[in-house]
């Protein structure tokens, strides 16, 4: 008798441990979860953020060859040499591809008269004219300010020479074309069908004259390699 209530007291104490554990564990899970949940809701809209910031990343240039002459009011020109392509850009929208052709020595940017290279870098449009031997030329306003400092620092230009180029830039003139960097930088007609230019870029006829409509006076004009 005194065995079994032994047992008995020892199984009441047994039973009441277990209990406590059980218990015990129980409440942790609770807290638990509510520690995971809550951290996801914290990670969440960190996720989330990144994934509205990409956007926000410029987007690829679209292409819509279709669009109206009339609708084209804000153009820039790009000029990719190694490609041979004239590229009309509007709003981030391609809406005009024409082939070209270069100076007789394409590569590299241009650093004297008569190089036979077609100038690197930004220019825009100062002039719509016709040429001699073709009916639609656009100007543009090379040499400018870092052409000119490139060959004054090279002994190719005197300091006369730079400040008369420095001093048309700064007034929107045309730049003297009397220097040894030369001048009278055209988008012209005459054929997109092999390099001959002196450094000027050339279209076929009919994509000049296109592109004379589309062009206006202050239309940028970026020229890369």
């Amino acid at each position: 008798m005194q065995g079994f209530i032994l047992r008995g007291r020892f199984g009441g104490i047994f039973l009441g441990l277990f209990l406590f554990l059980v218990s015990a564990c129980s409440m942790q899970k609770p807290d638990n979860w509510i520690d995971s949940s809550k951290s996801n809701e914290t990670r969440q809209p960190q996720s989330n953020t990144a994934q509205r910031q990409s956007p926000s990343e410029k987007e690829p240039v679209r292409v819509d060859y279709l669009t109206a002459l009339a609708d084209i009011v804000t153009p820039e020109i790009y000029i990719y040499k190694e490609k041979r392509r004239l590229y009309v850009i509007q709003s981030n929208v391609m809406v005009r591809e024409y082939p070209i052709g270069l100076g007789f020595r394409p590569v590299g940017d241009k650093e004297t008269d008569g190089d036979g290279r077609t100038p690197e870098g930004d220019f825009y449009i100062n002039q719509k004219a016709p040429l001699n031997r073709f009916s639609k030329a656009l100007v543009l306003n090379y040499p400018d300010r870092q052409h000119a400092e490139r060959a004054l620092f090279a002994g190719v230009l005197s300091r006369p020479e730079f400040k008369e180029i420095v001093s048309a830039v700064d007034g929107k003139a045309a730049p003297p074309i009397s220097t040894k960097l030369g001048g009278a930088l055209y988008i012209h007609a005459g054929g997109a069908h092999k390099d001959w230019t002196q450094g000027s870029i050339s279209l076929y006829d009919s994509d000049m004259d296109e592109l004379f409509k589309i062009a206006s006076t202050g239309t940028a004009v970026h020229i890369r390699p």
